[in-house]
């Protein structure tokens, strides 16, 4: 897979996710939102809680997974950017929040396979 399509099968992993949760009742409050520390892929409002999801898309789930993309290193970055998100946004600071992973396997099309895991991991 070129570096072109693997963008391209990211963004349209992205907006499943983002198809998904919302039709799960969640609303967005951003996507792709960048600082120093990283990315958030997706901030939504679940109820009164922010969510921070991040959406991992694999065609096939050799070396762990979709899931287990999410290593140590990456839930760090999360939080980091997480915390800048909150600080630059201090509307959502008193909020509860949480981690979620959306992940995604099969073709990055509607067909994808799609898990979410709610509360994936703590700050």
């Amino acid at each position: 897979m070129t570096k072109g399509a693997t963008r391209q099968a990211g963004q349209q992993a992205e907006q499943q996710a983002l198809d998904y949760l919302q039709g799960q009742g969640l609303s967005c409050i951003t996507r792709n939102w960048s600082c120093k520390g990283g990315e958030l892929d997706l901030v939504m409002l679940d109820s009164d809680t922010v969510v921070f999801a991040e959406v991992r898309y694999r065609m096939h789930a050799g070396w762990g997974g979709a899931l287990a993309s999410v290593d140590e290193r990456k839930r760090a970055k999360l939080v980091i950017a997480a915390q800048s998100f909150l600080q630059a946004h201090e509307r959502w600071a008193a909020h509860p929040c949480r981690f979620d992973i959306i992940a995604l396997e099969g073709s990055a099309s509607p067909s994808a396979r799609i898990n979410w895991l709610k509360n994936a991991f703590d700050s």
